[in-house]
């Protein structure tokens, strides 16, 4: 990427953990933040039209000859790069995400149905995709869920059940191709796990709020929520794979946002997290194992550029993801095909290509296929080779079906 064309956000956001910018924050040096910014990449045009002051102005500062002082000029820095207000002594800002928790409570046990029933869907969820299980579990939680939480008796451990499979709902949601609801639910999601004062749940549920900024195209939105997920998870119990999964959602968003260095700090110690000794178990959280840092690391890898990294976590994420994991499986082959084309090794594509396609052809996620769909875009280019122009004969029959299979799932039909 060319840094003069960086997003300002997304590479404030990638030094938000950097001694630098905590320090000119501290001392509300805003000439200190300025030529930081201008040293990542950021033209002074960008930085001054962002806050809406001359560039004569801009180099006042960046130079000490004058200092911000306004409390307005602090708040409009704050927004205009989404730096957050308390770095900066002021209040929280309007889009700033809710972090606020309810006093942790000794927690209950949770109900054993309602741990059935989270189970249940969980396991059908790995196998089947989230597309037909969607409506499902909103039922679930509309019937079985919602009227016990305003039942007095039920006490705080209802919250965190409705919170978990709020989540839940939204990432099937998005497995089926609609993440204006997930969005919605994960919005619900983390004030009832505040409400319930279990921490862990709610930095759970940052993470997906990450995953989904990510998918979204909103790589600075990203990195906040995975901070906010890291916040909350360092005030509760430590479980080392919840903070692995946090620490790897910010080296996405990073990656994705093109901060080399910073993204490889994170994902440095996603690695370090899940390797620690200390384990935690805790009922709601779905685990985040080897497997999926191995998945998430190919694409941190890809991302940044390095073929090399990436190809080799994506084979182990493969050789790791059992048979039981059709989604995650089939996704993690998406990822090594799409690097073995990078790589321009084309045979090495085309037959973890025709694996892929025997990989559970009835899956119901509208998710793969759109994986599916960009990596047949990365083929194109190459099909007047003979084995990569067979294999997308094949690849287009197979979609097909599983379009067919789909159809009722997908609005607006199937497209061509």
């Amino acid at each position: 990427m060319d840094r003069q064309t960086q997003n300002p956000r997304e590479v404030v956001a990638g030094l938000l953990d950097d001694a630098r910018l905590l320090t000119a924050c501290r001392d509300r040096d805003m000439g200190a933040l300025f030529r930081l910014l201008n040293h990542r990449g950021i033209s002074t045009r960008k930085i001054a039209a962002a806050v809406d002051i001359t560039q004569g102005r801009l180099y006042d500062y960046m130079n000490g000859k004058s200092r911000v002082e306004k409390l307005s000029m602090f708040e409009q820095i704050a927004d205009a790069f989404r730096i957050p207000g308390f770095l900066l002594g002021l209040a929280r800002r309007a889009w700033e995400p809710t972090v606020e928790v309810a006093p942790q409570q000794s927690q209950t046990p949770p109900d054993g149905d309602d741990l059935a029933a989270m189970d249940a869907f969980r396991a059908a969820d790995r196998q089947t995709g989230g597309g037909r299980l969607y409506g499902a579990v909103v039922r679930h939680l509309s019937d079985r869920v919602a009227p016990r939480l305003v039942d007095a008796a039920s006490g705080p451990q209802v919250f965190a059940t409705a919170a978990a499979l709020t989540e839940m709902a939204g990432w099937m949601a998005h497995d089926s191709g609609q993440d204006d609801r997930a969005i919605k639910h994960f919005a619900r999601a983390l004030p009832l796990a505040r409400t319930s004062g279990d921490l862990p749940l709610a930095a759970h549920v940052a993470a997906s709020s990450s995953h989904l900024a990510l998918q979204t195209g909103d790589a600075a939105g990203a990195v906040r929520w995975a901070q906010t997920g890291l916040h909350l998870a360092g005030q509760g119990p430590r479980i080392p794979a919840l903070s692995a999964r946090l620490h790897t959602m910010q080296a996405r968003a990073l990656a994705a946002a093109a901060q080399h260095t910073p993204a490889v700090r994170a994902l440095e110690q996603a690695h370090r997290a899940l390797d620690a000794s200390v384990s935690f178990a805790h009922p709601w959280l779905s685990p985040f194992d080897t497997a999926a840092l191995a998945s998430e690391s190919a694409l941190i890898w890809r991302d940044l550029g390095c073929y090399d990294e990436a190809l080799a976590h994506a084979e182990d994420a493969v050789r790791l993801r059992e048979d039981g994991r059709a989604r995650s499986l089939t996704l993690s082959r998406i990822t090594l095909v799409g690097i073995h084309v990078q790589r321009e090794e084309l045979d090495a594509a085309v037959t973890v290509g025709h694996d892929l396609l025997t990989t559970s052809p009835t899956l119901s996620s509208v998710r793969v296929i759109h994986q599916l769909d960009r990596l047949q875009r990365l083929l194109e280019p190459h099909k007047a080779y003979g084995p990569v122009r067979e294999y997308l004969m094949r690849f287009d029959d197979a979609r097909r079906a599983r379009m067919l299979l789909l159809a009722d799932i997908i609005t607006g039909g199937i497209p061509a």
